[in-house]
C-alpha cells in the first residue's frame, strides 16, 4: 500500500499525556476527563495515540509535546479526527496538529535526524 501522508510518521518511544478536558470551536467543553494516553507516532501533521477512555471525535485538546530534548517543547492544539478499536479494547487514535506556528518545524527536523541516527 501506498502511503499518502505529506509527513513521515516517526515512532514515539517513551511519551504519554494526559487529556483532562476536550473542547469544541463552538465553546462547547467536557471538563474532568482524565484520559491517560500513550503516544505511538508522531509527525509534522498530527500525532497517534492510544487510549482505554472513549474519546469523541471532532473535540480538540492543548497539549505540550517533548521531542528529543528536554528544551524542545512543542505547546499546540491537538484535534481528534479519527479512531480505530484495537482487538485488546485500547482505541487507537489519529489526531491532527492544528494552531501551530510553521517555525517550529525545526523540532521535528531535529527528532527526525535523531531517530535516523539509531
Amino acid at each position: 500500500m501506498q502511503e499518502k501522508r505529506r509527513d513521515r510518521r516517526m515512532p514515539v518511544y517513551s511519551m504519554t499525556l494526559e487529556i483532562s478536558s476536550l473542547f469544541k470551536q463552538d465553546n462547547e467543553m467536557i471538563k474532568n476527563l482524565d484520559a491517560p494516553i500513550k503516544i505511538e507516532n508522531i509527525s509534522r501533521g498530527g500525532i497517534g495515540f492510544t487510549s482505554k477512555t472513549d474519546i469523541p471525535l471532532g473535540y480538540y485538546f492543548n497539549a505540550c509535546l517533548q521531542l528529543g530534548k528536554e528544551d524542545a517543547k512543542l505547546y499546540c492544539v491537538i484535534k481528534i479526527i479519527r479512531r480505530e478499536i484495537r482487538q485488546d479494547d485500547s482505541i487507537f487514535y489519529g489526531c491532527e496538529l492544528v494552531g501551530m506556528a510553521p517555525v517550529f518545524k525545526y523540532i521535528f527536523d531535529e527528532y527526525e535526524n535523531e531517530i535516523d541516527k539509531e
